[in-house]
């Protein structure tokens, strides 16, 4: 009896501290709610998503190369008088694409999506409003073949140099016929049931084509733009504060957890569940929400994930590794 006393207890342990409830069920997602203040969960993905298919999501490699970079640090006049609260849509209302949230789909091409988006942002924001371009992830995806591994995840900071001395032409999003090379992998169904085709997590990297799609008016090695210099963030919130303050949006990887597969608002802060994988993303600016500093982040499931299709993460303590491996880089303007 004693035994059976003893094993119960430890099952209901475990329970209680979520380690046995399935990451996507109504169980988990109460269980997070219940656990913290800070952040709101909720459902997001259908229970029946297999995780293996959500990790396939989390397409950041080990970014290794990232020490070869320099290094920038900022002048302490600049972070003396940074703001409290700054949201890059302020500053440069001209900017479209600072409200775009892309969707990657089946693909682990985040470490793509993350580079781009920023690169797309900064020609707008070194231009203030009088210069746009939109970055191709399809191109950076496909014909970067030093990049990692396509679909099956990358290494940021390659990306950024394939784009200072390769270049990468512009591209809108899947069947929207922008630029020379639009995404081609189709927006699916991870979350909630909703209009768009069932997610397979079996898509392949699509092949590389160096010419642009039937109709685009401009050949294929004309369209491409280049960075200038490229290069990595101090380790230190308010440098990077500066940064995006200066710049505007930077490249970051991180490590994703279960519970965040649930993000609905607030602060997010990791609960509980496994580590499903390195994960990158665009930073814009940032905050504080009810006295907790945060980061705010564009992510690239789609707008239907998360704060229509943004998150906060806690700000100022390395939460997850976000602050570890920034990158950004100039533009190269017309």
């Amino acid at each position: 009896m004693i035994v059976y006393r003893a094993a119960c207890i430890v099952l209901l342990c475990a329970i209680a501290s979520g380690n046995k409830l399935h990451p996507l069920s109504e169980e988990f997602i109460n269980h997070i709610n219940s656990k913290q203040s800070l952040w709101k969960a909720g459902k997001n993905f259908a229970k029946d998503i297999s995780l293996k298919y959500i990790k396939n999501l989390m397409g950041a490699r080990q970014d290794d190369f990232i020490t070869t970079l320099e290094q920038k640090e900022h002048d302490y006049d600049l972070i003396a008088s940074l703001p409290e609260n700054f949201d890059p849509r302020d500053k440069w209302p001209n900017c479209p694409t600072l409200n775009e949230i892309r969707d990657q789909g089946s693909c682990g091409s985040c470490w793509a999506f993350g580079a781009v988006e920023a690169m797309t942002d900064r020609v707008c924001t070194y231009s203030n409003g009088t210069k746009h371009f939109h970055y191709s992830a399809e191109d950076l995806l496909s014909c970067c073949p030093v990049c990692g591994f396509g679909c099956n995840g990358g290494i940021p900071t390659l990306a950024w140099e394939y784009w200072k001395h390769f270049g990468i032409v512009s591209g809108g999003s899947y069947n929207s016929s922008q630029g020379c090379r639009p995404y081609e992998i189709p927006p699916c169904e991870h979350h909630i049931p909703g209009n768009r085709i069932p997610c397979s997590g079996d898509t392949k990297t699509p092949k590389c084509y160096r010419s642009c799609e039937d109709g685009y008016n401009v050949a294929y090695k004309k369209d491409k733009h280049y960075g200038k210099h490229v290069y990595s963030v101090k380790r230190d919130e308010e440098h990077i504060k500066a940064e995006l303050y200066k710049y505007g949006p930077v490249e970051a990887a991180f490590t994703v957890y279960s519970d965040l597969l649930s993000y609905k608002s607030g602060v997010y802060k990791h609960i509980d569940g496994e580590a499903l994988g390195g994960h990158a993303i665009k930073i814009l600016g940032w905050g504080v929400e009810k006295g907790n500093k945060y980061w705010l982040i564009a992510n690239s499931w789609n707008a239907d994930w998360g704060e229509n299709g943004f998150f906060k993460i806690l700000r100022g303590e390395d939460h997850c590794g976000i602050e570890s491996s920034i990158i950004a880089g100039e533009p190269l303007l017309d």
